[in-house]
C-alpha cells in the first residue's frame, strides 16, 4: 500500500513556510520551543494554511495525551517558594522578550525587552542567568523554574551556545549573552535550577501567555 503523501506547514520554527517531507520539517523545528507546525494532505489545502494563522489549526487535533494519576504522582507538585522565568519570541528570530515571577503570586520581578532579532532559546537563557543574579544580589535562598532544557544546559556549562547570527539590529542581545556568561564564570551560586513539568503543571508562571 503506498504511503499517503503529506505537505507540512511550519509557522514557527527555525524556517518558516511549506515543506514536502517530514525530514525538512523536522530540521525547522527542532529545538524550538513553542514550534508551530501541522501537516495537510494536499499542497493547495498547505498553501492556504500557512497564508493563515496557526492559531486558525491549532485546535483541529491535538497529541497530547492526558497524564495517569500514577504519572500525576511521579511529577508531584512545583514548589511555589522559588522564582519562573521564561521568554517570548516573536519570529525566530524575531522580537524577544523575557521575564521572571513570583512562582506562588505571579509578581513580575523583571522584564526585559523587547529586543530585535532574538530567539526563544537566548531569552530562556539570558532569563535564566538574570534571575539567578537577582536572587544572589537580595541574598534569597530561593530557588528557580525554567521550563527550557536548551537554557539550563548552556547554564551550566556558561556558554551560550546559540546560532544566531550577530548583527546591527541585535548587537545589544550579544552584549547581554557576552555579559552573561562572563557572569556565570565569575560568580558561586547555591540556587538550584529546577526543570518546570509543563505537561503535569501546565504553563510555567513566567509564560507570556502567547501560545
Amino acid at each position: 500500500m503506498t504511503k499517503k503523501k503529506k505537505y507540512y506547514v511550519v509557522w514557527y520554527g527555525h524556517e518558516t513556510g511549506v515543506f514536502k517531507t517530514w525530514k525538512e520539517c523536522q530540521a525547522a523545528i527542532d529545538g524550538v520551543k513553542g514550534a508551530q507546525y501541522m501537516s495537510f494532505v494536499n499542497l493547495e489545502e498547505a498553501q492556504k494554511a500557512y497564508d493563515k494563522e496557526y492559531a486558525d489549526y491549532k485546535g483541529r487535533k491535538s497529541n497530547k495525551k492526558s497524564l495517569s494519576v500514577e504519572e500525576l504522582k511521579k511529577y508531584g507538585e512545583p514548589d511555589l517558594y522559588t522564582i519562573s522565568v521564561d521568554a517570548a519570541s516573536s519570529g525566530n528570530p524575531g522580537k524577544l522578550e523575557y521575564q521572571g515571577v513570583d512562582t506562588q503570586t505571579y509578581k513580575l520581578l523583571f522584564k526585559q525587552g523587547p529586543f530585535l532579532q532574538g530567539t526563544n532559546n537566548v531569552g530562556e537563557f539570558l532569563a535564566l542567568v538574570h534571575g539567578l543574579a537577582y536572587l544572589k544580589q537580595i541574598g534569597s535562598d530561593r530557588n528557580i523554574y525554567s521550563d527550557s532544557k536548551i537554557a539550563m544546559g548552556w547554564v551550566k556549562k556558561k556558554k551560550c551556545n546559540t546560532k544566531l547570527k550577530r548583527s546591527a539590529k541585535n548587537e545589544k542581545l550579544f552584549e547581554l549573552i557576552h555579559r552573561a556568561e562572563t557572569w556565570l564564570k565569575k560568580n558561586h551560586y547555591s540556587t538550584t535550577i529546577l526543570k518546570w513539568e509543563t505537561k503535569a503543571w501546565g504553563e510555567i508562571p513566567a509564560d507570556f501567555g502567547r501560545k
